[in-house]
């Protein structure tokens, strides 16, 4: 298939509002040459917002009817109303609906669904969930079981990464059994380290230390949240990274054993550890780099199995070298950044290779072309990061040429039960120039009225010098908001 070719079509029709001429993006990859209906059977997505619609809208153009699953509190949200059917699993405590097993699989077993796709967060990287799944006879959109339980402990993870060759930070590969330990292992270690949850994941239970009175404050809160977030109370010690950027590898495998990249994204623009905005290409590698980072990253997922689409992350210091964070064994909430360069959808590739299809394609038949740039709107207060529920008033999301991902619309409740992104703006320029004044003009123009926003803090994001000239490091908000 060679390298993509480029037009001036409006990729993703849906997906977007408007169309500026000005803007080359790669051609549309759809995985066979037509639309037509795929052979695929009724599919439950066992998730909220964004996501679902995101799912739901690559399933009416493949034809597979869905299901779509929601508690008492998102009775009202737009995805709901998208699928081709919906069941009611709970409350809107996410124990009692999107993290219930037996509810969502009694959906599916009421709708005839025969395969689940869980999104992100919630129940997509359980194995149990997935085992289950498999069990009784769904299809899993997703990895393999092993796979899943291989990468879910951190601990684990390091160890696999480290067998294949594959950089892992510095620290110690066991788990802590008392904070006597702990300060014993950092002392040898060095300060300043990170304590982190084995089994943690989006930023929750991780906390940097930089002396031994911080690291006897934070050893019970972080192993309080460890149990209370994932029910898992093992921590561990890594080196602190100075001057860090965080970059993944987008992945995809087939049962065959085949692995190919689909380039990288940069996802150091931080709040809390948690992602803000992404960009790909990044623009603090090498092109030496760049190669010696795929590579790793096909194979650390050759070396475990890994089936279906995944992440590798891994952390960059300031001299150039990247070491192995985690693997998120799922779709990411970034993938439309990988999206807007190759011109694939991600969430198809997903079902194709669900169904036991190989990949079409060879990494030489890969290409990628332009820069793309995603922002999150958070209903949060832009300094303490503190959600900001409630209804939504007008929301204006302009004809810019954005792709806007949004799981709430004018009228739709933000509940406090769940996390406060609203959506998502992706756009994609000729290059790293273009895209940021693209995405500027985008925000500068939204408006989203009756809650609070982070909409202020993303444009002094992309006002600031070092964001422009591409040579920020994690610690970007931070210093931003000190200023």
């Amino acid at each position: 298939m060679g390298r993509s070719k480029t037009n001036e079509t409006l990729i993703f029709g849906p997906f977007f509002h408007g169309l500026n001429k000005r803007v080359v993006r790669p051609e549309v990859r759809h995985l066979r040459e037509q639309d037509e209906d795929m052979n695929f059977p009724k599919l439950l997505i066992a998730n909220r917002g964004e996501i679902a619609r995101r799912i739901i809208r690559t399933c009416k153009r493949l034809g597979i009817p869905t299901v779509t699953v929601y508690s008492e509190a998102d009775r009202n949200m737009p995805y709901v109303q998208e699928g081709d059917e919906r069941v009611l699993i709970g409350p809107a405590q996410a124990t009692k609906s999107y993290l219930n097993m037996d509810r969502i699989m009694e959906a599916a077993a009421v709708t005839g669904a025969k395969a689940i796709h869980p999104g992100y967060g919630f129940l997509s990287e359980n194995s149990e969930f997935a085992k289950r799944c498999r069990e009784t006879g769904l299809i899993f959109v997703g990895p393999e079981t092993f796979v899943i339980e291989a990468m879910a402990n951190k601990i684990h993870a390091r160890n696999r990464m480290k067998e294949a060759g594959v950089p892992i930070v510095p620290g110690y590969d066991g788990p802590i059994e008392s904070v006597d330990d702990a300060v014993s292992l950092a002392v040898e270690i060095g300060f300043p380290l990170m304590l982190k949850a084995s089994a943690g994941g989006g930023g929750i239970g991780m906390q940097r230390v930089d002396s031994e009175a911080e690291l006897r404050m934070a050893y019970d809160t972080t192993l309080q949240k460890a149990v209370n977030f994932f029910g898992d109370g093992t921590v561990f010690l890594e080196k602190w990274i100075e001057e860090p950027r965080h970059i993944e590898v987008q992945i995809a495998g087939d049962r065959l054993g085949n692995v190919v990249h689909l380039f990288e994204r940069e996802c150091s623009v931080q709040r809390r550890h948690q992602k803000v905005m992404e960009e790909s290409p990044s623009p603090a590698l090498t092109t030496k780099t760049r190669e010696r980072l795929y590579e790793a990253a096909i194979r650390g997922a050759k070396s475990i199995g890994y089936t279906n689409v995944g992440t590798m992350e891994f952390i960059l210091d300031h001299n150039g070298n990247f070491y192995f964070l985690e693997m998120n064994t799922r779709l990411q909430v970034e993938h439309p950044v990988t999206e807007m360069i190759t011109g694939l959808d991600l969430v198809e590739l997903q079902i194709r290779l669900s169904a036991g299809e190989n990949l079409p394609w060879t990494q030489a038949d890969v290409g990628a072309a332009g820069h793309a740039v995603e922002a999150r709107v958070y209903a949060e207060d832009p300094k303490t990061f503190f959600p900001s529920p409630g209804e939504i008033g007008r929301m204006n999301l302009p004809s810019t040429g954005a792709r806007f991902d949004f799981g709430y619309g004018e009228g739709s409740t933000v509940s406090p039960y769940y996390d406060p992104m609203v959506g998502k703006v992706i756009v994609h320029g000729m290059n790293r120039h273009q895209a940021l004044a693209q995405m500027r003009k985008t925000l500068q123009q939204m408006q989203v009225d009756g809650i609070q926003t982070n909409l202020s803090l993303l444009l002094k994001i992309l006002d600031n010098h070092q964001f422009i000239n591409g040579r920020y490091t994690t610690n970007l908000v931070t210093d931003l908001l000190r200023d």
